[in-house]
């Protein structure tokens, strides 16, 4: 069974395919408008359950989107409208929705929902995001990263603010991918000891430094996110702020990086926070980029996942 649960538990080739082949896709779609179909059809009659436990703008627009291009259907499921682990125990609601379905797709809270829907699902799960990681995110950020700069391996990413779910599937990847990452952010919201264990694992070079600009001098790559996340408690928020401050990307930082860096955000970005205007304006900024490419990374995940490659 090819689950999609986070990217250092995929095989790291297997991985490489997966941006490669999307590359390839996105390119013999160009000028196409976006419901035309794919020529190939790897989707044809299979039908897909895209799960919503939190609330999405991109991933439920590009895992729908996806999946009608390459002729498949979507079944768009949301916490309210489902007993997750309520009613029905989740392994239940695993072997049920398998015999439905082609193929589930997540969104969810505790990554113990995501890994018990796979344990007992009979088709293959996809990770759209937990508290812990956010791997369909990353694949689409290296997808966007080669289109601008080439091969990611070897080149340096500086993570700039919360150490959250983004940030570690971005270890996870510095590890599978081969490149270097830098954490510029306080002590207080470092992301996990294990993702950086296992990048580390990997021999690609793992920084903490907590003076921003002396982190994204001569990176290739400047990443941000927001400074609270749906699971984090609102009542923090202050205090967060204060804490994340000093790590705003802005145009003194990006021009202490130089002009050879990129920036990435995940989106929704809170403008004036995380991130001015100008940068997410400018000319550095492959932000929407990055949103379009997920379509393209997940199309590829499905198809690996379905063995349609």
């Amino acid at each position: 069974m090819r689950h999609f649960l986070d990217l250092h538990t995929t095989d790291a080739d297997a991985l490489r395919g997966m941006i490669d082949d999307a590359r390839k896709v996105k390119e013999k779609r160009a000028g196409k408008p976006r419901g035309a179909p794919d020529k190939a059809q790897p989707l044809k009659d299979r039908m897909v359950a895209l799960i919503f436990e939190k609330p999405s703008t991109r991933t439920r627009t590009s895992f729908d989107l996806g999946v009608r291009q390459m002729g498949g259907q979507t079944m768009v499921l949301t916490g309210a409208e489902m007993q997750l682990g309520h009613g029905e125990s989740i392994a239940d609601t695993a072997r049920v929705l398998s015999r439905y379905v082609d193929l589930i797709m997540i969104r969810t809270f505790a990554e113990e929902t995501l890994i018990e829907m796979a344990d007992h699902a009979s088709v293959p799960v996809i990770n759209g995001l937990t508290d812990r990681t956010h791997p369909c995110q990353i694949m689409a950020d290296i997808l966007t990263f080669e289109e601008h700069r080439g091969p990611i391996a070897g080149k340096r990413v500086v993570w700039t603010g919360d150490g959250n779910n983004v940030c570690a599937s971005f270890l996870h990847a510095a590890g599978q991918f081969g490149f270097d990452f830098t954490f510029a952010g306080p002590e207080a919201l470092e992301p996990e000891a294990e993702a950086i264990a296992f990048a580390r694992s990997k021999g690609v070079d793992v920084t903490i430094e907590r003076d921003a600009e002396t982190a994204v001098r001569g990176a290739d790559l400047v990443v941000s996110d927001t400074w609270l996340s749906m699971h984090d408690d609102a009542s923090a928020r202050d205090r967060r702020h204060n804490l994340l401050k000093p790590y705003q990307v802005n145009e003194a930082l990006m021009q202490a990086a130089g002009e050879q860096a990129l920036f990435m955000h995940c989106l929704p970005a809170h403008r004036g926070e995380e991130v001015t205007d100008a940068v997410m304006d400018g000319p550095q900024s492959v932000v929407f980029d990055e949103a379009e490419n997920r379509v393209h990374a997940q199309k590829a995940v499905m198809k690996w996942c379905l063995g349609a490659e």
